[in-house]
């Protein structure tokens, strides 16, 4: 369920705090029956030609004997041997669309169809290779290994080597620390765990000058390395069969989970949020869950006594790709609905046999294809004095414009008929160039300040490449604050002087708030003025946020409560951490919705509801802001699927949308 899978921004504090007691993990056989499993990878690319999560394993085979190691795929209850014919494998890892594998005195590349070459021979090293081990990769594709040496004679180091195949030597048997390398992690850019089998050690070295830093010893027999979304490390001991756990990456270590006979090289799960660790001589595979605050006192029941129910069938022939339901807040009862191509509808008093009418024709200056199906007509926001007026703002995709430009403009409506807009009256406010077709934002709404917030996202693509989250001098991966009642020079709009970054020469003086991905969308509470927001992840995880002044939500160096990758960032307290998560064994995408005042379902008042795209799953999520923590997040009956969008009527109801075109709201259960 999904309350199992929250994390709170308490386990940031209680790792930084030192050793505090482990918690008794679950445990789960995955896989038994395996010949000396020593290492498990989990591929996790979105550009990989593997399956995404892709479980493997690599099997020794029987000792001192070549050609009978082999790379396994686990899949459930499952095995299936993926490239065979190796001698000793041992460490994996994962690097676009290939699996790197370390063999003895070689390196491998396997892909997904098992064929496999030779990435790094013998003769590649600075010095021959004796006992090459654990491996690990960087961003950059750059991959690390180990050299484990002769027990008796030494020899080992830590060599890297670039994408083209090029070796270089990291640390060798002249240095000191240097006994029995063997599990690698690395836990930044520029930082790589290393503990060593003999010592026991566990040193960090600095990549920029090979210099190494004792983190902690006790690791006798040392084996694995991996880490946890929250920067806990966990270590393997082969030796002595022990996982351990360093809570924040810090000693002291504390045991961890089952006694293992020879737990060998382990991995995390993003997933499932297990770490996988092979146990060489018992020939298993387990799942051991990792440490977590895991609220007890979270309501994920059914929500039994409210439905979903179908409303406004006779929109279901006008309306293509319902995008946005709002009013206008002019006392009429009138509700308005946008099509993502570019019309807006009106319906009078929300009465579902009522004739919709066309308010705003406005398809033909409207870019929107189902190939980037993020752009189109994405935001409505009437004026909070449009029945004095008339003005309206429009959050589009411009036809007659560079590919990918957004346009936020002022409209008004027909001074003779109140259900007709004026496509001839636009004021262009801002226009935002979009690097790519995805992740435009889009919501528009005024807060109850007067000004109006405008939700935007990071620009597109993956993993945002342009850095927009983190970059001030950029709208992108923002909220933006205007103000529609006055003008700066050379602006349809004028910046509040109570902006955050007003002032600041290298910020934009619109951004409210950053570190966005993909607001989907934002809302403002109209009991307590809070403003709301989801923001769609990418790789494992989705978010809810509360929006404040000057906040910086993390994007792209945190995802949801968790570090981004290999360069993103552990828990920081420059980033606001969301108040909500899920992950996506549970949906794929968030559609936020809005906090409920109606009156016809008292039960809802001031639970914020919200839905996955994908899954069609509805929830309301109730928040306790004395206790700053979720109390309930409890799903809705009525599964619909893809949910677009939230909205609400005048009177605080709310309805929500998908592509159908089918709209829905919430009813009592009889």
């Amino acid at each position: 369920m999904t309350a199992l899978r929250f994390c709170s921004a308490l386990l940031a504090v209680l790792s930084l705090a030192g050793l505090v007691a482990a918690d008794e993990p679950a445990v789960t056989p995955l896989a038994s029956g395996l010949v000396n499993p020593e290492s498990a990878a989990v591929g996790v690319s979105y550009a990989s030609q593997f399956p995404k999560f892709t479980v493997v394993v690599s099997e020794i085979g029987e000792r001192d004997k070549d050609g009978d190691g082999k790379i396994t795929i686990i899949a459930g209850a499952e095995k299936k041997t993926l490239a065979d014919g190796l001698d000793d494998p041992k460490g994996l890892v994962f690097v676009g669309e290939q699996l790197f594998v370390t063999d003895k005195t070689r390196v491998w590349r396997v892909g997904p169809k098992g064929g496999k070459e030779v990435f790094a021979a013998a003769e590649a090293f600075p010095k021959p290779p004796i006992f090459l081990n654990d491996i690990e990769a960087d961003a950059d594709g750059n991959i690390y290994v180990s050299d484990s040496g002769d027990r008796e004679k030494g020899g080992g180091g830590v060599y890297k080597i670039a994408s083209d195949g090029k070796v270089t030597t990291i640390l060798d048997s002249a240095n000191p620390v240097v006994k029995r390398p063997n599990g690698l992690l690395l836990i930044e850019p520029g930082k790589l765990l290393v503990v060593d089998a003999i010592s026991g050690e566990l040193n960090q070295v600095n990549l920029a000058d090979n210099s190494v830093t004792k983190i902690a010893d006790g690791f006798e027999g040392g084996d694995g390395l991996t880490r946890d979304f929250d920067g806990n490390v966990y270590v393997t001991q082969i030796s002595k069969g022990i996982l351990s756990l360093l809570r924040g990456g810090k000693s002291p270590a504390v045991k961890y989970g089952p006694q293992f006979t020879a737990s060998a090289d382990l991995t995390l799960n993003p997933k499932t949020g297990q770490l996988l660790v092979p146990d060489m001589k018992a020939g298993t595979l387990s799942g051991v869950s990792i440490v977590s605050a895991r609220p007890t006192d979270i309501d994920a029941s059914v929500l039994e006594s409210v439905k979903i129910e179908p409303a406004f069938p006779l929109l279901e022939e006008e309306v293509q790709r319902p995008i946005v339901i709002t009013h206008a807040g002019d006392g009429s009862g009138r509700v308005f609905v946008a099509s993502q191509l570019g019309n807006v509808y009106v319906l009078d008093k929300a009465d579902d046999k009522a004739e919709p009418k066309l308010f705003f024709e406005f398809q033909s200056h409207v870019t929107y294809n189902d190939k980037e199906n993020e752009e189109g007509f994405l935001g409505l926001a009437f004026h909070p004095k449009f029945k004095e007026n008339g003005q309206f703002f429009v959050f589009y995709t411009k036809k007659d414009a560079p590919p990918h430009t957004s346009v936020i403009s002022r409209f008004r409506v027909s001074s003779d008929d109140r259900n007709k807009a004026d496509p001839a009256t636009e004021e262009e406010l801002l226009r935002v160039p979009q690097p790519f077709w995805n992740h435009n934002g889009g919501t528009l709404s005024f807060g109850p300040d007067g000004k109006l917030y405008i939700g935007l996202g990071d620009g597109g693509a993956f993993n945002d490449p342009h850095g927009n989250g983190q970059n001030l001098a950029t709208l992108n991966g923002s909220i933006l604050r205007i103000d529609v009642d006055a003008k700066d020079e050379g602006k349809n709009y004028a910046v509040p002087s109570d902006n955050p970054f007003v002032g600041r020469k290298d910020a934009a003086g619109e951004i409210w708030a950053y570190g966005i991905r993909n607001i989907w969308r934002l809302a403002f509470d109209r009991k307590t003025g809070v403003l709301w927001a989801a923001d769609v992840g990418q790789d494992i995880w989705e978010e809810i946020d509360i929006i404040v002044r000057g906040g910086n939500y993390g994007w792209n160096k945190r995802e949801g409560m968790h570090k981004f990758r290999a360069e993103g960032s552990l828990p920081d307290p420059s980033y606001i951490e969301p108040i909500w998560e899920y992950h996506h064994d549970d949906g794929r995408s968030i559609t936020g919705g809005v906090v409920y005042r109606g009156k016809k379902l008292p039960e809802l008042d001031g639970k914020y509801l919200y839905a996955d795209y994908i899954r069609g799953t509805v929830w309301a999520l109730g928040y306790d802001f004395d206790a700053n923590k979720v109390v309930s997040n409890r799903e809705i009956k009525g599964n619909v699927a893809p949910v677009v969008s939230f909205g609400e009527d005048e009177d605080g109801e709310v309805y929500f949308t998908t592509t159908g075109p089918r709209f829905f709201r919430f009813a009592p259960a009889k």
